[in-house]
């Protein structure tokens, strides 16, 4: 039974879930209102980042704001930082997988995509396709990124994760990356930004962001440079269709010598590549191959390319990530580690 004085606390408890429901609207027209002052930047509301995304799934942003300019960048930041609410940069959205609630607060994105050259220099804007810079290279006959033709998304992803395939990773021809520490605008020498196997110093340091990177390439043939590149992109296009709602391979590939040592003496020598063993031998061996929740689906083809077939979730595609994760675990007892980054699912990592 409501009794008049519980009636009472629920229309005081109403109230007062009004009222904050009003002061967070109100906070959110005042931080939309400032980043809209500011030149240079688009801004909107409620944009769904299932369109900024390589897989094509994630709820809204709150506000969602992007910029070509350095200086209208960093201006957003501030903004979002003063208004206490939650703030993510994100870049080309190739590697993201978005909660299908999408993400409580303000998305960034720089999108500046100049590509120059100074002799065998180029400097390459952070915003810019790895694809536009590879092939920019090429037709000047600058080699050094003909391996990279077909990897997906923006040079600064590439920097940032140090990309790369058959052998050569982006970081063997940094020369340098302008970023922005969170003060000032910064330059790191390839030393500095402290490149690994998929690692670099941007990634223990998620609130620095890239701007732009130069990079030391060495003269060469373009004929020849054309002809790799496009025996790469052939093998790949096969593999990751430009079509396909993908983030190439899901998985990142395992270094052979810190395998427990059982199973790196069962791995046979054939599968190895430059001390590496792929995600995909582990997978494949787990039964992965045309595994499917919802319409998220393991290619039949290639057991480390997850793809969404048009109609599927989030929810359903972080499912998969932790069965495969968890079949791996059971018969190998080895982690395998994820490529792609969560946005939007809270604290808790939606995946074991």
């Amino acid at each position: 039974m409501v009794t008049p004085k519980s009636r009472h606390a629920e229309r005081r408890t109403g109230k007062r879930e009004r009222r904050d429901a009003s002061s967070i609207i109100e906070a959110m027209d005042s931080t939309l209102a400032r980043l809209s002052a500011i030149p240079d930047l688009a801004v909107s509301r409620a944009a769904p980042l299932s369109a900024h995304t390589r897989f094509a799934i994630g709820g809204p942003a709150d506000i969602y704001a992007e910029t070509a300019s350095v200086e209208a960048f960093i201006a957003a930041l501030a903004v979002a930082r003063a208004s206490g609410r939650d703030y993510m940069v994100m870049g080309g959205g190739t590697n993201l997988i978005v909660s299908d609630a999408g993400f409580r607060g303000i998305m960034l994105r720089y999108v500046g995509r100049q590509i120059l050259a100074a002799g065998a220099r180029v400097y390459g804007d952070a915003g810019a396709a790895l694809q536009d810079l590879v092939d920019f290279a090429i037709e000047r006959g600058l080699a050094g990124l003909e391996t990279l033709a077909g990897i997906p998304g923006s040079v600064g992803a590439a920097v940032y994760g140090n990309a790369g395939a058959y052998g050569h990773s982006i970081s063997e021809r940094v020369f340098g990356v302008r970023f922005f520490d969170g003060k000032r605008v910064r330059v790191f020498d390839n030393a500095a930004c402290e490149f690994h196997y998929r690692e670099s110093v941007f990634k223990r340091h998620k609130d620095w962001i890239i701007f732009s990177a130069e990079l030391a390439l060495s003269p060469a043939d373009a004929e020849a440079l054309r002809t790799t590149a496009a025996g790469i992109l052939k093998v790949r296009n096969e593999k990751f269709p430009v079509t396909m709602k993908c983030a190439g391979s899901i998985f990142k590939n395992l270094l052979l010598a810190e395998l427990p040592a059982a199973v790196a003496a069962a791995v046979p020598e054939k599968v190895v590549r430059e001390g590496k063993v792929p995600a995909a031998y582990f997978l494949e061996q787990a039964g992965a191959k045309g595994m499917s929740r919802g319409d998220i689906h393991v290619a039949a083809y290639h057991a480390n390319l997850i793809y969404n077939g048009g109609a599927g979730t989030a929810a359903d595609l972080c499912a998969l990530i932790a069965e495969l994760k968890g079949r791996v675990r059971r018969q190998f007892e080895i982690d395998l580690e994820e490529e792609v980054q969560y946005v939007g699912f809270g604290d808790t990592c939606p995946v074991g």
